[in-house]
């Protein structure tokens, strides 16, 4: 080969050299953005009871039926309940993922440990049983069920059976529902509507209305807008909530470890089902003090007139949050 040919080849591979470290570079957000250490979390998460050990504890009875009235809540509760109507017919389990058992799927590890407390949202300290019937009369759009009754009882057992493993006062990695990174502009429902199209109509439905299992007593895939999903008051209503969940959990198949959307894209879509119709649920009582009102609270009033409604819902929220950080300094002076 001659120096001039020698000379061409060297370039080219450096060229090429280059090109695949700018590629890499320019990427590397991107892969980080939707991918975890899964080693690291696997030394830290929450460490799930086996329901082996159901077989050797006095309760157990009472723990397997609340796990599945968790799993199976329309069947016992729902429109067509063999014990009474109490809910719209989706199950715990269509929120709270593998019986609230699945990291970031919104699970249980830290309900036992954390009540009873004071919640803001109330303005008064609540029991794992207030807990219960927020779920029935928000997430479940649904009514109270007998507060001292085998099946209160039976949730209640679970709840603290699933999160035996966990300190009080501690929060495991996985526990409840990843807070996500806030946009630098508002959650777009267009956008979101294309996601959801491509990624979450095959399941979910054109019109968000969910498919019913073959006995038609609950959703194998639940409604995520319309007269059978969850109301205006459930967390899930609120945009940083819903966003975190469908980033770990959503489409099908996803979880910490395989993540399929961006987060741009859990926002959007988040943005797109929550700006669907959802039942109306008297809220005039929520958050008392107004000043720990979330900043992304869909509805009023709020402590301040500096933002609007469609901030509060869609962001975008970083200017929001920090100036109710301000808010309770700001009053004590």
């Amino acid at each position: 080969m001659t120096t001039r040919n020698t000379n061409i080849a060297v370039a080219a591979t450096i060229i090429v050299a280059i090109g695949v470290g700018v590629y890499f570079l320019n990427n590397k957000a991107h892969i980080h953005a939707n991918t975890r250490p899964a080693a690291k979390i696997a030394a830290h998460h929450w460490i799930v009871p086996d329901t082996g050990e159901l077989t050797n504890i006095d309760n157990a009875k009472l723990i397997k039926y609340g796990r599945s009235l968790i799993v199976n809540t329309s069947y016992y509760l729902g429109p067509k309940g063999v014990l009474s109507i109490k809910s719209n017919g989706l199950n715990c389990q269509n929120c709270h993922l593998d019986a609230g058992t699945k990291l970031f799927g919104n699970n249980f590890s830290t309900v036992a440990t954390g009540y009873p407390r004071f919640k803001e949202r109330s303005g008064a300290v609540e029991t794992i049983v207030k807990k219960v019937e927020d779920c029935f009369e928000r997430s479940l759009n649904g009514k109270q069920i007998d507060s001292t009754g085998r099946e209160m009882k039976a949730f209640i057992a679970y709840l603290k059976w699933v999160g035996k493993n966990v300190k009080k006062g501690s929060k495991p990695e996985g526990s409840g529902i990843e807070e996500l990174p806030f946009l630098s502009r508002a959650a777009d429902t267009v956008k979101g509507r294309v996601v959801y199209i491509s990624k979450c109509k095959s399941c979910h439905g054109k019109h968000g209305e969910g498919l019913l299992n073959a006995a038609g007593r609950a959703y194998t895939y639940p409604p995520l807008w319309g007269d059978h999903s969850y109301n205006i008051g459930a967390s899930i209503y609120r945009l940083s909530k819903f966003a975190g969940y469908v980033k770990n959990n959503m489409p099908f198949g996803t979880d910490y470890r395989n993540i399929k959307l961006t987060n741009e894209e859990a926002w959007d879509v988040a943005a797109f089902v929550n700006s669907q119709y959802h039942p109306f649920k008297n809220t005039s009582a929520d958050w008392p003090n107004l000043v720990t009102k979330p900043y992304d609270q869909p509805y009023g009033p709020y402590a301040e007139r500096l933002f609007t409604s469609a901030q509060h819902k869609y962001g975008p929220y970083a200017p929001i949050k920090k100036y109710y950080a301000a808010l309770p300094k700001k009053r004590s002076n």
